[in-house]
């Protein structure tokens, strides 16, 4: 049986993070990838934003990891010419009685370190941007875009380049513990091999693979809640040169519909959410009505007709309907009896613009697990 030292499941950009920094110091590496490419779910179906961490709690894995992780990403897509845009993100108020959510919302990130947001009047965001609803709000210098599919392809270079090997159409379907090692079994060719380590980033499916290695995804709370979000792009020119988002709903299930901007400046209105039983990107057009009332709640004058059905996306959540905040689950299991296992769990938002911190986070559990 063929023995290799790191298996990483999952090649979205986590998974891909992952792999290109243990690449800096690990030469024995394989990525499987049940998808034909990298990035073919929840990595490559999201609004391609660099969050600010503004919304989690002090604290949580999902802040430090974020604020962390910006600079990081900003610091690659700097250096690598990754295409990327640091346009700036209001979070408004629309009518007198949001207001003390937005100073609750206001004061909370300010404690989590995020010293350059400000907190502006109207006539302050009218200077900014004009074309909105707003009566104040937050203001995020920081917060900006990138382009995920080429910052995953920088991750696929340096990993590559240093010997790692991606391996596509590839699904894990066993991993058992053997020590000292595990044994990782592909569903498409009956392959099975033994690898020292293993790094669970398979996103929608990464509670399947705790499973797997015999874990009780329910007793522990790993098992996820697929969380569907879909999006209508704006045929028209945008009216905004900025991210316009409301307040977050109370749940935290989400950040309600808001408005982004890709890197051709096309604005696009989502994701809202919705809790499925199965995978399924379809975009109903009949949403465009839903999508339009909550458009026009934070842009005035946009065309009812321009809301065009765009794309979907389906988030990890460990968060389930009705539950309150849930963190990122990032563990070696070690104290488990499952020495070698790492495993991430519910990775969703903010997990792009934190995917090079938790490599950093995960390149130091592997270290502890090497000595």
């Amino acid at each position: 049986m063929d023995k290799i030292g790191i298996t990483i499941i999952g090649a979205g950009v986590v998974g891909l993070a992952i792999a290109a920094e243990l690449s800096r110091k690990y030469t024995d590496i394989v990525i499987v990838e049940k998808n034909d490419s990298f990035g073919q779910e929840t990595s490559s179906r999201n609004s391609e934003v660099i969050h600010a961490g503004i919304y989690y709690p002090v604290d949580s894995l999902k802040s430090k990891l974020c604020i962390e992780g910006l600079n990081y990403l900003y610091e690659i897509c700097e250096k690598a010419s990754i295409p990327h845009r640091r346009i700036g993100k209001l979070i408004i108020a629309t009518e007198d009685s949001e207001l003390e959510h937005l100073e609750m919302l206001f004061e909370k990130a300010r404690s989590n370190g995020l010293s350059e947001l400000r907190l502006l009047d109207k006539k302050e965001i009218q200077k900014l941007e004009p074309n909105t609803n707003a009566i104040a709000g937050i203001y995020s210098p920081k917060t900006g875009i990138v382009d995920s599919h080429s910052l995953m392809g920088y991750f696929v270079n340096v990993a590559k380049s240093a010997g790692a090997e991606i391996v596509y159409n590839s699904e894990v379907d066993l991993l058992a513990k053997e020590n000292p090692a595990f044994v990782v079994g592909l569903k498409e060719d009956q392959y099975h091999y033994q690898s020292r380590i293993v790094i669970n980033s398979a996103g929608l499916y990464s509670d399947k693979i705790s499973s797997l290695a015999g874990l009780d995804i329910v007793r522990l709370k790993y098992r996820l809640h697929l969380c569907k979000g879909d999006y209508f792009c704006y045929a028209k020119a945008s009216p905004v040169s900025m991210l316009i988002y409301p307040l977050p709903p109370e749940t935290c299930v989400g950040l309600g519909v808001h408005a982004t901007l890709d890197m051709g400046s096309r604005l696009r209105f989502g994701p809202d959410h919705k809790y499925i039983d199965k995978i399924d990107y379809k975009v109903d057009p009949e949403k465009a009505g839903q999508f339009y009332d909550a458009a026009i709640k934070i842009i005035p004058n946009l065309e009812r007709d321009a809301m065009v059905p765009d794309m979907s996306g389906i988030r990890p959540k460990i968060q389930g309907p009705g539950d309150s905040f849930r963190d990122f689950i990032i563990k070696d299991e070690s104290d488990r009896g499952l020495n070698g296992l790492i495993d991430l769990i519910g990775i969703e938002s903010p997990g792009l613009t934190a995917c090079v911190a938790i490599a950093k986070m995960v390149m130091k559990m592997v270290e502890d697990i090497m000595q």
